[in-house]
């Protein structure tokens, strides 16, 4: 089998999957890294102890998106014709997933998807991932859904039933597995009881004007609420920090920090009161820890959280964030009035369910049981 992955939320993802296959005593597993976010892939799987057996490099400055996919497949094509998986798997909708969903086509290699199922219905957002997770999905074999929503969702394009399977999804299983660590770092210095807003913002949607209005709800925010401070993991963008710091930078509770490795990102989730984000990463994880979600999106791949109280849309008009997170922060309500409990994406053993399901595929288990 073959495992692929390009991006640093993929290598999150896809590290449980990895492991769970690699217990299975069947189980031949290769790792190939693309090299999407070739700096970030290695520390990333290293936190789960996992090392790339195979890399490409295909990332050049400045390249559009149909010369990476272009790369990508005239890498991927000799590779796969060379190791001969008998199932190829990749997470998400990222282009690494549907140039390798693509060249396993090609091969004639079935291709599994997970975290397969999500969708906003709208091919322009987010961009380009809409189109490569809808794309995927007319291609892949077995289609790993993180929840009841996901699958209906594929079952009304017409995939077909038997190969789509609600595992949950693998992002609580590499959550929870870290957060319990005892030697997770500390989060972020703020002063004796104030509450900690973590804040992220990084998709190509929130530039320029919508950047702009984000900034001035949290200097809004800032302003009103002495006892809030933010804490802000800049994404690497030039163009995003051009706009950030002369809007945030001299403000005395709001922190900008450089981008912050995954177990450091897991102790500020534990530690701050609520999350600003546009990230669909931490939609997902921040639940799972309890931590209320203000999307910085008009639309959501993960309505489930949404219609089940965990998360609530705000876009990025800085009128409407300031009174959604304003209302929130003067809830007197235990959770500000979101839902608290079970996230709608398992219990954590999603990794398990697919390693499961991979076998019975490949006639090496009787059954998918978890």
């Amino acid at each position: 089998m073959l495992c692929v992955l390009g991006t640093r939320p993929e290598a999150v993802k896809m590290a449980p999957v990895i492991t769970a296959l690699r217990a299975r005593p069947w189980a031949q597993v290769s790792v190939l890294s693309t090299g999407q976010h070739r700096d970030m892939i290695g520390p990333m799987l290293a936190i789960f102890g996992i090392t790339p057996d195979l890399t490409l490099d295909v990332m050049r400055p400045g390249q559009s998106l149909s010369e990476l996919t272009a790369r990508l497949l005239q890498g991927l094509d000799p590779l796969l014709a060379r190791e001969a998986p008998a199932l190829v798997l990749a997470q998400g909708d990222t282009t690494t997933v549907l140039a390798t969903a693509m060249a396993s086509f090609h091969r004639q290699i079935p291709f599994g998807h997970v975290e397969a199922g999500l969708r906003t219905g709208d091919m322009a957002y987010p961009f380009p991932e809409e189109f490569n997770r809808v794309a995927a999905a007319r291609i892949a074999a077995l289609h790993f859904a993180p929840s009841a929503g996901a699958r209906e969702n594929l079952l009304r394009e017409g995939i077909a039933a038997e190969s789509v399977h609600v595992t949950g999804n693998t992002v609580m299983d590499a959550l929870l597995e870290v957060a319990a660590r005892p030697d997770l770092p500390p989060g972020h210095p703020v002063a004796p009881g104030a509450r900690m807003v973590l804040l992220t913002i990084h998709r190509r949607e929130n530039t320029g004007p919508a950047l702009e209005g984000i900034c001035r709800a949290v200097v809004a925010l800032h302003e009103r609420f002495p006892d809030v401070e933010f804490v802000y993991p800049m994404h690497p963008n030039p163009e995003l920090r051009a706009v950030v710091r002369p809007l945030l930078g001299g403000l005395p509770r709001v922190h900008l920090i450089e981008a912050v490795d995954y177990l450091h990102m897991a102790a500020l989730l534990k530690q701050c009161a609520l999350v600003l984000t546009d990230s669909g990463g931490l939609q997902e994880e921040a639940p799972a820890l309890g931590k209320p979600v203000f999307v910085l999106r008009a639309e959501t791949e993960r309505p489930e959280l949404v219609e089940a109280g965990f998360a609530r849309l705000v876009g990025h008009e800085a009128e409407v964030i300031e009174t959604a997170v304003a209302a929130f922060l003067q809830d007197p309500r235990p959770g500000g009035g979101f839902a608290r409990g079970v996230s709608p994406y398992g219990d954590g053993r999603a990794a398990v369910r697919i390693a499961a399901l991979c076998g019975a595929f490949l006639g090496m288990e009787a059954g998918a049981g978890a």
